[in-house]
């Protein structure tokens, strides 16, 4: 694209950032310009970032139905997989998974609570019961 042609549509980083794009000048180099947006990132953004927080309500509720623990919860909501808490936890990913049921979860001694619990940067309080003050 040209220089002239680069969108600068209000994005949903616009405020605090820049995009570098590569536009053809006036003399039909490539160079980097600025960009503030584009609409159809924006909107793309948007959405995944709806599937984001349908995927953390839907984890919420699963706790609140006794059918997963709150590890799950705060995967979620960290953007966290199963290989991420494993690496701030030091526990292996099939005893991240057994954690992810209520009973295991009910179970597990205070050091190991206080491991999920600075990983997902909460208090242990706030990881059993889910309230988060951020």
């Amino acid at each position: 694209m040209k220089k002239e042609e680069i969108p600068q549509d209000d994005g949903a980083l616009n405020k605090l950032t820049k995009e570098v794009v590569y536009a053809v000048d006036s003399s039909g180099k490539y160079s980097t310009e600025l960009s503030s947006g584009w609409e159809v990132k924006a909107k793309a953004l948007d959405v995944a970032w709806e599937d984001i927080e349908k995927r953390i309500e839907d984890a919420r509720q699963k706790v609140l139905r006794n059918e997963a623990s709150p590890v799950l919860y705060f995967m979620e909501l960290r953007l966290m997989d199963m290989g991420i808490v494993s690496a701030y936890t030091g526990f292996w990913k099939w005893t991240i998974k057994k954690h992810l049921k209520t009973a295991a979860f009910n179970k597990l001694p205070e050091e190991k609570l206080k491991k999920y619990a600075d990983a997902f940067n909460v208090s242990v309080e706030e990881l059993k019961t889910m309230n988060v003050h951020e």
